[in-house]
């Protein structure tokens, strides 16, 4: 067979090695913007934090992180604190007016909405036994039905005294946090759903229903960890 009747062969190896070097190039440029973008996408998510703080706790005028150390108590996190994680564990935030004393404390928690997981801040008042204020710090819900939750007034209203009081020997709830109809709110501790938005309104109702039952008594055990020393 003459040299030109042979078929060319592809020359794999050139094309391979440019492959390769396009992807490790593309994969240094990703791994340099994070690390550089990084340190300003913390401060951001930080300063947005302390922002919903005080709209939860609004007589707070400063306000020190906590996270709990195993099961007994409430220890001070070093430094400004970020969002947590879920793997991480929560963080409570404790609020404290202008003569230093505590007002109440804010609590993340998180939990599954219609398409993906909603992180949220809420506020406790002691004093009024009661979650004041709810802020959504992280929600991928259907824009114009589920992030409803972060809009509609009438639904945050919900949030501006629910009845999250214990029992008398504070081991748990008096009355689990419900989720009605709208406009069928008769307690204090019901929450009125938005019409077209059900799923995502009774996350949120979940979510601080499974968080309030689950860590408010421990809290009211240990509220000398989050006092403000002299």
């Amino acid at each position: 067979m003459s040299e030109a009747a042979t078929p060319m062969r592809p020359r794999v190896w050139p094309m391979y090695r440019a492959m390769v070097g396009v992807g490790l190039l593309c994969g240094l440029l990703i791994v340099g913007v994070f690390t550089w973008t990084r340190p300003a996408i913390e401060r951001n998510r930080a300063e947005a934090l302390e922002r919903a703080i005080f709209r939860v706790l609004p007589e707070a005028r400063s306000s020190r992180s906590f996270r709990l150390a195993g099961d007994a108590h409430f220890l001070p996190v070093a430094g400004p604190a970020a969002p947590a994680s879920a793997a991480d564990g929560p963080l409570f935030h404790a609020g404290y007016d202008e003569a230093g004393d505590m007002v109440g404390l804010a609590l993340e928690a998180r939990g599954m909405g219609y398409q993906d997981v909603i992180h949220v801040l809420y506020g406790y008042s002691f004093d009024l036994d009661a979650i004041i204020g709810l802020r959504v710090l992280e929600s991928r819900e259907t824009p114009g039905l589920g992030d409803k939750i972060e809009t509609d007034a009438a639904f945050l209203e919900n949030f501006e005294r629910l009845d999250v009081a214990l029992v008398s020997d504070g081991s748990a709830l008096a009355h689990p946090i419900e989720l009605v109809k709208p406009g069928r709110k008769e307690h204090p501790w019901q929450v009125d759903g938005i019409t077209g938005a059900t799923i995502s309104s009774a996350a949120i109702a979940r979510i601080l229903g499974a968080s309030s039952a689950r860590w408010l008594p421990l809290v009211r055990r240990n509220l000398g960890d989050f006092r403000v020393e002299e």
